[in-house]
């Protein structure tokens, strides 16, 4: 092996023990090259929360079933700039507006996408005249593919899980611009759990994002992991180990949060919910900007009784309209009520 070989051998190894997030793919070498030669090039980098360096491609999306009522239109479309990893985008706009802005929705894992297909759910998200955009995360729903070991899921590949989510919110983002009947200069996401997580990170990585309202937010890694009951107690140990959490450290939201200075934040935590516990509840209020509103509930059934009827719905819709319209969001810390949480088709959310 020539010394450039060498050279260049030890240069991709190297790249690859300091980003070992990333997902590489061949691109071909400039005509001026060998014919059929090929060089090694980073796809997408789930360590990062930014698109730059990568080379996610899209692809022509697949246009499937539209739905027409009174109140709203559904569509239903399969976007995809990964081998393999089709997704589900629902596109719901209300009735008689021509360009309404855009809220995202992503609930946590594991979810599917039924509620999407809700009528009664459609009417409450595009009330007041916006349009609903939902999909769900990376190996969660259609997207876990059968062709992964079963030990590779939601958690095991948090980093994959995350970054290439944050990745997709971007993409469906740059789809959605390309649009003329929607308006991309007011763009908020609602998050729940894992999807809480992911709306912070995607807020820190693209700032069209104004506005997140976030239930329950995964985040503070080492503490979430150590007493999350999400995760089955023997796989615990595996991801307290330093090593899977230096993978996932730059993907925490308590790294992120406190850096989401223009954007109006809402975080409803449910106290008695054990996903993400209390410990780590604290966490994540606590680096929320001064800006934010925390709203605490003692169980679900408060939160129910303060959200339900579609209203936790409301407070994102009321950031996007005309700031003549709305006040700005006031920092509040309030020990209150709660009920079952929106989660699946069937709750009143």
């Amino acid at each position: 092996m020539r010394g450039g070989q060498i050279r260049q051998l030890y240069g991709f190894l190297l790249l690859l023990l300091l980003h070992p997030g990333t997902v590489w793919a061949q691109e071909p070498e400039s005509g001026a090259r060998q014919a059929g030669a090929h060089r090694v090039v980073p796809a997408e980098d789930w360590s990062s929360l930014s698109l730059a360096g990568g080379h996610l491609q899209p692809e022509k999306p697949v246009f499937g079933q539209r739905d027409d009522f009174p109140q709203f239109t559904r569509e239903l479309m399969q976007v995809k700039w990964r081998q393999g990893d089709a997704i589900d985008l629902y596109v719901i706009r209300p009735k008689g507006v021509a360009k309404p802005p855009v809220i995202l929705y992503l609930y946590g894992y594991p979810s599917e996408t039924d509620r999407f297909r809700d009528n009664d759910y459609c009417v409450r998200v595009t009330a007041n005249g916006f349009a609903a955009v939902g999909f769900v995360s990376a190996l969660t729903g259609h997207r876990y593919h059968g062709g992964r070991p079963m030990k590779e899921w939601f958690v095991s590949e948090l980093q994959e899980s995350l970054g290439s989510t944050v990745h997709d919110v971007q993409m469906i983002l740059n789809f959605l611009s390309t649009r003329e009947d929607l308006d991309l200069s007011k763009v908020g996401m609602f998050g729940e759990g894992s999807g809480g997580t992911i709306a912070i990170l995607s807020a820190a990585a693209d700032p069209r994002i104004k506005v997140i309202d976030l239930l329950d937010p995964w985040g503070d890694w080492p503490d979430w992991v150590r007493d999350s009951s999400v995760i089955p107690e023997n796989e615990r140990p595996s991801y307290l180990k330093p090593e899977f959490l230096r993978k996932v450290a730059g993907l925490d939201p308590v790294q992120w949060l406190p850096q989401l200075k223009d954007q109006h934040i809402r975080i409803q935590q449910v106290m008695d919910d054990t996903d993400t516990p209390k410990i780590a509840k604290e966490r994540i209020d606590s680096v929320a900007p001064a800006s934010a509103t925390v709203l605490r509930y003692d169980d679900n059934m408060r939160l129910f009784d303060a959200a339900s009827g579609g209203r936790i719905f409301e407070w994102v819709k009321n950031q996007l309209r005309p700031l003549s319209a709305t006040q700005p969001a006031a920092a509040i810390l309030q020990k209150s009520q709660s009920a079952p949480r929106p989660v699946e088709p069937g709750h009143d959310d």
